[in-house]
């Protein structure tokens, strides 16, 4: 299986890495410094699972130059994709699978509206890791994790193929029975986490130490688990309390990627997280105070960072 990895940051390094470690045919798409490094001294991830080097690294900032590949991964940030989209249609072909592995539970159609409907499922992961320098890639914490399947929630031969491929890597894999509803799962502890840590500053150690904030995580997770039903998503009646222990399960010092860039003054993925509840629930007339606040006192940051004026000044 020829499998092409659409930003290569923490998730798509990690992952990327170890199917490339286990012998899969891989080609990381990665630009600047971090494409350099990867090409003159391979991609190495430092790991608590265990250290690696690829090397050589099959890695391009030209898309065009890597042919049609049988899947895709999609690992950027979410505000990247419909860009990524466009720019991976030289490696799409009739049979090709794209599959995002990002925060959000957006990334499916917008990557079916540019690329068609058929080459797209659904899908997530689950991982602590960032680019520690360029060509290294930090991985910590939380056992990694990756889910997929069709938006049908067919048992395909494409997805049962490629979850033998993940497998054959010893990376934890699932096909959901329901991918949507936990694409939302994941939605509702990333959000919530996301959010509550960029607006205190504080790791995942107090937020959920702290009665006051871990009261505070419960109403975010509580808000999403409202959207999502509203809308129809069959979350399980035990969503919240789920979310909850993932949350248990961070090391005490663990932020999430929203909260770093953020606290960095770079772009982020508070739209796709906080500022979706917030429209979402709107739409369905569900009320989300929590997101709300959280969105709305993290917006002028997040318009600087963009280069945007949030008022005349």
């Amino acid at each position: 299986m020829k499998i092409a990895v659409f930003g290569t940051g923490g998730v798509g390094g990690y992952f990327g890495g170890r199917l490339a470690q286990a012998g899969v045919d891989v080609t990381f798409i990665a630009r600047g410094q971090h494409l350099q490094a990867m090409l003159a001294q391979g991609l190495q991830v430092h790991s608590d699972r265990g250290n690696f080097v690829i090397d050589p690294a099959k890695a391009t900032d030209k898309p065009e130059n890597v042919g049609v590949v049988d899947v895709v991964l999609v690992a950027t940030k979410a505000w990247q994709v419909e860009d990524a989209a466009y720019a991976m249609q030289p490696m799409i072909g009739e049979q090709t699978m794209v599959v995002p592995l990002l925060n959000g539970v957006e990334a499916p159609q917008q990557l079916a509206e540019i690329l068609g409907a058929e080459h797209v499922v659904g899908g997530f992961c689950r991982v602590m890791s960032q680019i520690e320098a360029p060509g290294k890639i930090k991985q910590f914490g939380l056992e990694p994790y990756v889910a997929f399947g069709e938006l049908d929630n067919q048992r395909t031969d494409r997805v049962e193929q490629l979850w033998k491929v993940f497998n054959s890597a010893d990376l934890k894999t699932e096909i959901p029975q329901d991918i949507e509803a936990e694409m939302w799962q994941k939605l509702l502890f990333i959000a919530s986490f996301s959010g509550i840590g960029a607006v205190t500053r504080a790791p995942a150690g107090i937020i959920r130490g702290m009665p006051q904030t871990r009261e505070l995580l419960v109403e975010a997770m509580e808000e999403v688990y409202n959207v999502a039903t509203a809308r129809g998503i069959n979350l399980r009646e035990d969503a919240v309390e789920r979310g909850i222990k993932t949350v248990e399960g961070l090391n005490v010092m663990a932020t999430a990627s929203m909260q770093r860039d953020i606290m960095q003054g770079q772009p982020s993925e508070l739209e796709s997280q906080n500022g979706v509840i917030v429209r979402l629930g709107k739409e369905a007339g569900v009320s989300t105070p929590v997101h709300r606040f959280i969105y709305y006192s993290l917006l002028p940051n997040e318009m600087l960072a963009r280069g945007m004026t949030p008022v005349s000044m």
